[in-house]
């Protein structure tokens, strides 16, 4: 199965942890980085309706600080991240009840920049020298990152 952005996502992998991603290891991120998203753009409908509003603003999206650090360094490393295959397997999952504005759509690419470098950091983080992710340590990530979203 092709993968949209695989090249890209090897190589912010690699610099970011010096890790090498396989076929399988390809789908697992892009999937679970659309996940989060998903969660993050969750918790941001919750946040626009407490505020009154009826559609996403940037600010309604759950970013701490750990993120935001990741999102910078993501665009130090200068990978592209296309928004359509993320708005594609958006679409593959339940309907939000808000949609999100220009500047929320604009900020997506970023933002699973800093999903994917915050992973690749993780792997390295649970298993220092660690160079391909087995299912054990997907399992792991995936634990520790729905403790926070």
């Amino acid at each position: 199965m092709h993968v949209p952005g695989a090249t890209h996502i090897e190589r912010l992998f690699r610099e970011a942890a010096g890790i090498d991603l396989d076929k399988s290891d390809l789908l697992r991120v892009r999937e679970f980085v659309d996940a989060r998203v998903y969660d993050m753009l969750v918790v941001a409908v919750a946040r626009a309706r407490a505020n009154g509003r009826d559609i996403i603003e940037p600010w309604d999206l759950p970013v701490g600080k750990g993120l935001q650090e990741r999102i910078h360094e993501f665009r130090r490393y200068d990978v592209a991240v296309s928004l359509e295959p993320l708005l594609r397997s958006l679409e593959k999952l339940p309907p939000l009840e808000l949609g999100y504005s220009v500047e929320v759509e604009a900020f997506l690419p970023e933002l699973i920049g800093g999903l994917t470098t915050a992973l690749a950091h993780l792997f390295a983080t649970l298993e220092p020298g660690l160079r391909n992710p087995q299912t054990h340590h997907w399992e792991k990530a995936e634990r520790i990152f729905r403790l926070l979203y």
